[in-house]
């Protein structure tokens, strides 16, 4: 995960945000929104800010009031990044919460779901968590996914995904550019027999979709407007 974008804009985090709670869940602290009576279920895989970001909550909030059972697992265990901490360096405490580490703690997650009764899951990845859903996505652990402003997905991980697939990129953005998510687009082109959805926000920093500032009527915008395309796919393909 190169760039300084993954780690511009840190929100200020909240462990009472949300009208949810927090359950153990697959072994982790997660937070949880909906009706556990839904058969529907979306796990949201949080940006290296974690679980506690605010504006995250309130979009698994949202996915809640549509029908689904949300859950944002810390895949950090309480050790999301702190910019402010200069002895742990960004490339420092990437060691220590390695990609492939969040992949295998989501299949116990995925696993809680299915005990619960939960027939259809869909997975949300924001930056870090694009590439744990992506991982989810090829070994079909999940039935749609979307990817938000992705990290280290590659175009060789789009080829191996083979269910239906959103990806939202953003038009300035220096870890996930257009150019890249443009080659995802065209690759899920060549799969017909892929449900695929791919789209480039104009004047859009990475990270929008979490990190927006509320008091910036442009960036709220253009927040909610992905919030729609992210969700109006999850109801297309689990509902």
């Amino acid at each position: 995960m190169s760039g300084h974008q993954c780690t511009e804009n840190p929100p200020d985090l909240d462990p009472t945000s949300g009208s949810g709670h927090v359950e153990k869940l697959g072994n982790l602290d997660t937070y949880v929104c909906g009706s556990t009576h839904s058969k529907l279920a979306v796990l949201l895989v949080p940006h290296v800010f974690g679980y506690e970001t605010p504006n995250l909550r309130k979009l698994a909030d949202k996915v809640a009031e549509a029908g689904f059972y949300a859950v944002v697992p810390d895949f950090f265990h309480g050790d999301p990044y702190n910019p402010e901490n200069q002895d742990r360096p960004f490339p420092i405490w990437m060691k220590d919460h390695e990609l492939e580490k969040g992949f295998e703690e989501s299949k116990p997650i995925v696993e809680a779901l299915k005990n619960k009764g939960i027939t259809s899951i869909g997975a949300a990845g924001f930056c870090w968590g694009a590439k744990v859903a992506v991982e989810l996505a090829k070994e079909k652990l999940v039935d749609a996914t979307v990817l938000l402003h992705p990290a280290r997905v590659t175009v060789d991980d789009i080829k191996e995904v083979n269910l239906p697939i959103a990806v939202l990129g953003a038009e300035i953005d220096q870890v996930s550019p257009p150019e890249l998510v443009r080659q995802f687009e065209d690759i899920l082109a060549s799969k017909p027999q892929v449900k695929s959805f791919v789209k480039i926000f104009p004047r859009c920093k990475h990270g929008w979709t979490v990190r927006y500032n509320e008091n910036d009527p442009s960036e709220v915008e253009a927040a909610m407007e992905a919030h729609k395309d992210m969700l109006a796919w999850l109801i297309d393909y689990l509902k």
